[in-house]
């Protein structure tokens, strides 16, 4: 048999196949299935140095093989390179949206279930955002089941630590809905000193509380029926599972062209007046964009293993995708396109058509004379250049 003849065999380690992934997913290539068209691809196997790509029955066997100690690590490699990006630009203060959502699943997965919020079957994770930069902080894939806040407060521990101890003088803020509105939550964030304002459940007592509030925006009304109007107030509010009472803010308003009354509730240690906490508390609507932007264009559903902990390493490895390109766009996209989605951007910049030239020391890429966005090409590569993180 001739040399030629014989079959090779490549190994492909599991940092190289981890790396492959993250590739794939932020060029969305988000199967499995997609690495045996992309085999060959001159781009990809460039940037990995390889010959060829690991293909799907590799890949699958990579996925299979993680287990609770990868889960860690990937968390680990996380909080890393977010320690990394730090120390490029720091933020003045980090600012917790603490979220959940559904990931559907399809047919007998472990941990699936019927979620009653959603109404559907699937996974119920555990999301923290930094609701500035849309950095996803931490990700927890829980049983469909789980209602919001069970958990929350272990959930954060690590991440409320983390920040204490990297960065002890940094103002720390938490924000979150009335499904985390649990005192194991509250005394948490009280005792790693991070303020919080999050969203109570409207009740009758919450009500009795706030009718001077109530009257005074009857008052303010009682000839203009018609416009929008609203009245804040705030007071000192125990319910039977605190341990000592706590200041609630609230916000009272009429909507325009209706004679009905809206009540919002927020329990907060913020000093602010009780307008400014209600703005702040309603910043959080961001965070709908953040988990738009990770399910829709990371592929966070993609978690199609029967295992439960394949599939958290699953959503690990897809968050730690999300996170690179956030950090890409935040520190060295061009200025024009900071504020735009990854799916334009993989149209504009990453899916574009270039000819690969080999050379003795080089593979350089030649763009189109004619590339619309050519400009904002060489103006990210140049902001590449100008970094300068602190590498351990």
């Amino acid at each position: 048999m001739n040399e030629d003849d014989r079959t090779t065999c490549r190994m492909h380690k599991d940092p190289d196949n981890l790396m492959q992934m993250i590739y794939q997913i932020i060029a969305a290539y988000f199967e499995d299935d997609c690495a045996d068209e992309l085999t060959n691809d001159p781009v990809l196997t460039a940037i990995l140095g390889k010959e060829k790509l690991a293909s799907q029955p590799t890949l699958s066997r990579f996925w299979n093989r993680m287990d609770e100690d990868t889960l860690s690590q990937l968390e680990i490699i996380t909080a890393k390179m977010r320690e990394t990006v730090y120390s490029i630009r720091q933020p003045e203060h980090m600012l917790f949206d603490l979220d959940s959502t559904l990931l559907n699943t399809y047919g007998s997965q472990e941990g699936e279930g019927f979620n009653f919020h959603y109404q559907a079957h699937g996974y119920h994770p555990l999301l923290c955002y930094d609701g500035l930069t849309g950095d996803l902080l931490k990700a927890e894939l829980r049983d469909g089941t789980q209602y919001c806040s069970n958990g929350a407060d272990q959930f954060m521990i690590p991440l409320l630590k983390e920040y204490r101890t990297k960065y002890p003088s940094l103002p720390l803020y938490l924000r979150g809905d009335s499904g985390f509105a649990a005192p194991k939550l509250y005394d948490v964030c009280e005792d790693n000193d991070c303020k919080y304002a999050i969203r109570l459940k409207q009740n009758n007592t919450l009500l009795k509380y706030a009718a001077d509030v109530d009257e005074a925006l009857y008052r303010a009304t009682r000839y203009n029926q018609t416009d929008y109007a609203v009245e804040y107030g705030e007071f000192e509010y125990k319910a039977s599972s605190w341990t000592h009472p706590r200041r609630v803010v609230c916000k009272v308003e009429k909507p325009f062209g209706q004679m009905i009354h809206l009540y919002t509730f927020v329990v907060t240690t913020m000093e602010m007046a009780p307008y400014q906490v209600i703005q702040f508390y309603c910043g959080r609507g961001k965070m709908e964009n953040f988990i738009k932007e990770g399910k829709s264009g990371f592929d966070f559903s993609s978690i199609s293993s029967h295992s439960k902990v394949v599939n958290a390493n699953r959503l690990q490895v897809h968050a730690l995708a999300y996170n690179l390109f956030n950090w890409f766009r935040r520190l060295v996209l061009s200025a024009s396109m900071r504020k735009q989605r990854i799916d334009t951007i993989r149209l504009k910049l990453l899916k574009i058509a270039a000819k690969a030239v080999r050379s003795a020391r080089y593979i350089v890429l030649k763009l189109c004379s004619s590339c619309p966005y050519k400009k904002e090409f060489y103006e990210t590569l140049a902001n590449i250049r100008t970094l300068q993180p602190q590498l351990e």
